[in-house]
Parts: structure tokens; C-alpha cells; sequence
């Protein structure tokens, strides 16, 4: 049995309050004490004064950073030579690269759904990539 003074642990006593716990409660005590010290030392070390987890729009602010009008530009421009890079394959190519790699369906899903082999899907895929990279590369 070890005693504790209620005050150390409790901010709302103005005066000791000593009182005599069982060592479980007095190592829970001292266990808590440690995790607290411990957070406090790694948000000072870190600099991490508020929550990202709070939802009133901090961490939007935190790690947003406004584009200026040349890359605004810059990717409204490469969007639409996507765009027309892909509409420029044939239409079974385009709706196989648009699936897999926007909407991140993989390629045995892909031939599951279309009743063909992985393989069909897969070559199919290479060279619609390929063809696509070949238009790219004339635009930049």
C-alpha cells in the first residue's frame, strides 16, 4: 500500500488530501503521469499546439496552398489532352485504361467482367498506354 497525496493528481484540491491506495492504483497513477509528460514533450517537439482531428476547417488551411494562375492554367490544359488522348483510342481501350486507372479496378476484375482472359485485358491495356504516350509526347 503506498500513499498518495490527492492533489498532486487532482487540480480542484486547494489543500493535501493524503490517502492510502493499493500499489496497482498507485502504479496506474505514475503510468498516467508518464503518458501525459511524454504527449506534452511530443507536441513541443513537434510544434503540434492544435488537433488535425477537430473539424473547423484547420487542416484545410494547414495544407492547402493556392496555385497560382499559370498552374491553374497548366492543368486545365493537360486535363483536356488527356482527355482527348484518350478519346483518340478505340472505344474498348479507352473504357479498359479509364477503368483501371482512374476508377482503380484491377485488371483480372476488368476481364471477370468483360468474360475475356487477364492477358487480353492486360496487352490491350500496354497499348493504349503506349499509343496514348505517343500523342503526349507531340504536346509537351
Amino acid at each position: 500500500m503506498k500513499i498518495i497525496n490527492l492533489r498532486d493528481y487532482y487540480p480542484f484540491y486547494k489543500q493535501n488530501q493524503f490517502i492510502e491506495v493499493t500499489d496497482e492504483v498507485a502504479a496506474l497513477f505514475c503510468e498516467s503521469e508518464r503518458r501525459e509528460a511524454a504527449y506534452q514533450l511530443r507536441t513541443y517537439r513537434h510544434k503540434a499546439y492544435y488537433s488535425l482531428d477537430c473539424d473547423d476547417g484547420i487542416e484545410c488551411e494547414a495544407v492547402f496552398v493556392s496555385l497560382s494562375p499559370w498552374e491553374l492554367y497548366e492543368r486545365k490544359v493537360t486535363a483536356q489532352e488527356l482527355r482527348a488522348a484518350l478519346s483518340s483510342l478505340p472505344e474498348i481501350q479507352a473504357r479498359r485504361v479509364y477503368a483501371h486507372c482512374a476508377l482503380g479496378i484491377s485488371k483480372a476484375q476488368l476481364a471477370r467482367a468483360e468474360g475475356v482472359s487477364e492477358k487480353v485485358v492486360r496487352t490491350s491495356i500496354d497499348r493504349a498506354l503506349r499509343n496514348m504516350e505517343k500523342r503526349l509526347k507531340n504536346f509537351f
